[in-house]
């Protein structure tokens, strides 16, 4: 059956989504979010259902930097591969899979930066990054004022499938995110756009929360 769903997609349709992620590639690989070849992007494409879907996806390795016919490949919901390739998908496709199977968003973005790492370490007894009163917030499309928030984190193992039930567990509906600890951030949206609004909003806020750490610790 997945099989029969992806052949039902139209050119126009995996075209689009490759061209999403090469233009979200560029945008993010010139600000220097892909350190190494680290990081990974995908678009969802076609019709959602939990049980079934596709979705293109960074395949593993590749220097974000450069666009070469072999930066990306469609897998379904278990990961794997949808046609014939001899690409790997990111090795943390998983991930990618869960998220979509419980939020039906439409595009997830993940980068590693120092913020995102240190904050995740500093918090990491709590299980989540706090951040109130910052006007950032709105844009996960929360508009209380001087909202609170907690960004939540989960451990970072090598062993990729021992994550998945974390993030099941941790994944707050009202967040378009999750931590992952001394590692990187999932940002998703209901499409490439809205995933990059999030990412955004979320490097800010790890900013100001590291920046506004240092200055409470440089006043005790």
């Amino acid at each position: 059956m997945s099989g029969n769903a992806f052949l039902s997609l139209t050119t126009e349709e995996k075209q689009r989504a490759l061209s999403e992620l090469g233009e979200l590639k560029a945008t993010l690989a010139s600000r220097g979010l892909f350190a190494g070849t680290s990081g990974n992007l995908s678009v969802r494409v076609g019709e959602y259902r939990p049980e079934q879907f596709h979705f293109a996806i960074t395949a593993s390795g590749k220097d974000k930097s450069r666009s070469t016919p072999e930066d990306f490949l469609f897998v379904d919901q278990d990961g794997k591969p949808a046609e014939s390739t001899a690409l790997k998908p990111s090795a943390e496709t998983l991930i990618h899979c869960e998220i979509y199977r419980l939020t039906g968003c439409g595009a997830i973005a993940h980068v590693h930066t120092v913020y995102n790492n240190v904050v995740s370490e500093w918090f990491w007894e709590r299980r989540a990054v706090p951040v109130h009163g910052v006007e950032l917030i709105k844009a996960f499309n929360i508009w209380e004022e001087e909202a609170s928030i907690d960004i939540p984190i989960v451990p970072n193992y090598a062993d990729i499938p021992r994550i998945v039930p974390e993030v099941t567990e941790r994944l707050d509906p009202r967040i378009p995110g999750i931590l992952l600890r001394k590692h990187g951030i999932y940002a998703w949206g209901r499409d490439v756009q809205e995933a990059k609004k999030h990412l955004e909003a979320f490097e800010f806020l790890f900013e100001y929360v590291y920046r506004w750490e240092l200055l409470q610790g440089s006043r005790r």
